[in-house]
């Protein structure tokens, strides 16, 4: 059956339009149009802004009842087509369609919790009579949402990440304005479409895709309580900048690493290190990037990630066989390409890779000797399919080498020593350490982010909840 992908149509304060400019939407792997959606100018923005306004003091009084009623019907709506959801995902933003059914059912899992962490706000009833002057006081806080939340999303999961702003929006009582990424806005509107089907609140939800200059403004727009934004580091943190005094919320990138001491699984790390490494081009934030393995095991382990990368090549995110896809555009596969070349023109070794056609590059490995600073391809987010590789005589040097960098998103850990794990969760400043697997790994109700450059706040949707509900309390005075 031919696929039909979904309206592109503009929903502002509840009205369709079908008038303005538009921006194309093309597939990544064929370059075939997939769909045009239209655009929010600078007066079309206001009025959405103006009914997530509006909005918000309705979403603040519906009871948790009714939160919880609509977030499982929006997990009902998505399950019922979630088959278009993922053949979507893997035309509209290049992720093999394994990875794009996984991510919608991670998705609908989202909105589920969602429902209910709705439930289970709460508050703290307190004793106040701590001093003299306060006897016969007591207090109550509870949480209370904050205000309309702005959204901005990334094009590389663009419907769990998506969930994972709009649940737990949605579950405190908040209207949410979503700018969805520029190259896969389809699957945010047709996620809009499920909502407005739920029963949520009119204008609880909308989604505006828009250009650069319209987003900033929206940013700076001190009508939002909340900037939630994940992406990249530069564009976090120049908006966190630029938003005036709003709470902000920042899930950014980093450049993940693996440690591998020689009395780990050996098997099941090199598998693991394998996918972690290249599954979905590398386009995911805690993808694997460094390999730092230890001597007496490197030759063999290497060997076998090196053969593992050779037995993948990019496919069409259609065939049920792909791991990797293409990169979202040729300008990003022609960056990775460039800081390739600047290693092996440093010295590193290349092993296996090193390959570009067009937006379509090969998993690549880069054997480098001591840690490889200075290098993009250790210091940035490569945010693509190339993994480097270090060798390592002790604990201590594996731990110096990986936690010398300026992003702290999450790493893996490979060992049954509960003393080295004890060691590398006090050494690495990270979100999160993942102990036997890499640090791809994430549950969706896990508190989850970064420190130093890779963000601020955590997501998973309780965590998440309170980044946009603040404490009210009420003191009461008693006779």
């Amino acid at each position: 059956m031919h696929f039909i992908a979904p309206d592109g149509a503009l929903y502002v304060a509840s009205r369709r339009h079908e008038d303005g400019p538009t921006a194309t939407i093309h597939e990544p792997w064929s370059g075939a149009e997939l769909g045009k959606v239209v655009l929010a100018d600078a007066a079309r923005a206001e009025e959405a802004v103006v009914a997530s306004v509006a909005a918000f003091e309705r979403t603040k009084t519906r009871s948790s009842y009714e939160r919880k009623t609509v977030l499982a019907r929006i997990a009902q709506e998505i399950a019922a087509r979630q088959d278009v959801f993922a053949e979507l995902i893997a035309r509209e933003a290049g992720k093999p369609i394994t990875l794009a059914r996984a991510e919608v059912g991670r998705a609908i899992s989202t909105f589920e919790i969602g429902a209910e962490e709705s439930t289970r706000l709460g508050g703290e009833a307190m004793q106040l009579d701590v001093t003299a002057t306060s006897r016969g006081y007591s207090g109550t806080w509870v949480r209370v949402p904050a205000g309309p939340v702005l959204a901005i999303a990334p094009f590389n999961f663009p419907i769990n990440l998506v969930a994972h702003k709009l649940a737990p929006a949605l579950a405190s009582g908040c209207s949410v304005l979503l700018k969805p990424p520029p190259q896969a806005p389809l699957t945010s509107l047709l996620l809009a479409d499920c909502i407005r089907r739920s029963g949520a609140t009119e204008d609880a939800v909308q989604v505006l895709p828009c250009d650069v200059a319209v987003a900033e403004k929206l940013v700076k727009d001190d009508r939002f309580a909340t900037l939630s934004f994940t992406g990249s580091a530069g564009v976090g943190w120049h908006l966190k900048s630029v938003c005036g005094k709003k709470r902000v919320l920042l899930e950014l990138g980093g450049n993940a690493a693996v440690l591998v001491h020689d009395d780990a699984p050996v098997g099941w790390a090199r598998d693991r290190v394998v996918s972690g490494a290249f599954g979905y081009a590398g386009q995911v934030c805690i993808k694997v990037q460094r390999l730092y393995v230890h001597a007496p095991i490197a030759d063999a382990f290497v060997a076998g990630v090196v053969e593992g990368a050779r037995g993948i090549e990019p496919k069409s995110p259609l065939d049920p066989t792909a791991v990797c896809g293409p990169m979202i555009d040729e300008g990003n596969a022609r960056r990775v390409e460039q800081w390739v070349e600047e290693a092996t023109r440093a010295g590193a070794r290349l092993l296996c890779g090193g390959r570009r056609e067009g937006n379509r590059y090969w998993p690549t490995v880069l054997e480098i000797d001591g840690a490889g600073r200075g290098l993009k391809v250790v210091d940035e987010e490569v945010f693509g399919p190339v993994l480097t590789v270090h060798r390592f005589e002790t604990w201590d040097e594996a731990l110096t080498m990986a936690d010398a960098t300026r992003y702290g998103l999450q790493a893996g850990v490979f060992t049954d020593s509960r003393a080295r794990v004890a060691e590398a969760f006090s050494r690495l400043h990270v979100g999160g350490l993942v102990v036997n697997d890499v640090p791809t790994f994430r549950v969706d109700s896990m508190p989850y982010g970064g420190v130093r450059d890779s963000g601020l706040g955590r997501e998973g949707v309780r965590f998440a909840i309170e980044e946009m509900t603040e404490r009210k309390l009420m003191v009461v005075r008693e006779g």
